[in-house]
């Protein structure tokens, strides 16, 4: 149970002076009734709000799926240059949220954002290998050999051993097309796996986490946003749930936003 205005205050639409203010004169209800005061004790999983008679969703936890576009960076934020979060609505930017894992900054796709550390700490842990797949047009011919290297596992020239990943070639010529599932996510590994077999890649876009895939209609820079009432409810937080589990339980119900 925490208090109304802090609760509000979270949302990142209002301050809790303005809370305050908009509490004495009436114009919230909680639970079909007006609010009595400001630091009343609600559970924000489980109120009704409504300010203003507008729907308030002020639950703890935000999760949302962003089609990252070339050029951004998949951080916080920076001094000199765009990050995913610049990339949405201000009251979203005030909800902590945080990248899950990163995509290089001209790589585009499929990207969570966060503010429930606990669900990033398990899909990123080693204990955990969640499959990502990437589509990669690259230069040159890709061939059979080029499949079984990645099966085997690869060790590149800087001594990063890479663990087996699938290559599944889509399109062989000048400019070649393929699917690549990594199980880890190091460094570049997507490019340098294929620079390493002479193959430099020109385009490069995760489609998949895991059972959670990238949405055809969501553009770059479009998101869906889902926010889970109940993380215990649906699985979140207990310590035996996979990430399958986890990230099928996520997005369902949401909706597209630019």
């Amino acid at each position: 149970m925490e208090r109304l205005d802090k609760i509000i205050a979270g949302t990142g639409k209002y301050s809790r002076r303005e809370v305050k203010e908009l509490v004495r004169q009436g114009r919230v209800v909680v639970d079909g009734r007006l609010a009595s005061s400001p630091e009343e004790k609600v559970d924000a999983d489980a109120v009704c709000l409504l300010v203003d008679g507008q729907s308030l969703d002020c639950r703890r936890y935000t999760y949302l799926m962003l089609h990252k576009p070339a050029g951004v960076l998949s951080a916080r934020v920076d001094g000199r240059q765009q990050t995913v979060l610049d990339l949405l609505p201000p009251e979203l930017r005030k909800r902590d949220l945080s990248p899950v894992g990163r995509l290089d900054k001209d790589t585009e796709g499929l990207l969570l954002l966060t503010n429930h550390g606990e669900l990033t700490h398990r899909l990123l842990s080693p204990r955990y290998h969640v499959d990502k797949v990437y589509y990669a047009r690259v230069e040159g011919v890709l061939t059979a050999a080029d499949t079984a290297a990645f099966a085997g596992g690869m060790v590149l020239a800087d001594g990063l051993e890479c663990l087996p990943a699938g290559l599944e070639i889509l399109a062989a010529g000048e400019t070649s097309e393929c699917l690549v599932t990594l199980r880890e996510g190091k460094f570049h590994q997507v490019k340098r796996m294929l620079a390493a077999r002479g193959k430099p890649v020109t385009y490069l876009k995760r489609l998949s986490m895991g059972a959670l895939r990238l949405d055809d209609t969501l553009a770059p820079g479009e998101f869906r946003l889902h926010r889970v009432q109940k993380p215990g409810v649906q699985g979140l937080s207990r310590p035996g749930a996979s990430p399958g589990q986890i990230l099928n339980s996520l997005f369902s119900g949401y909706h597209i936003s630019k």
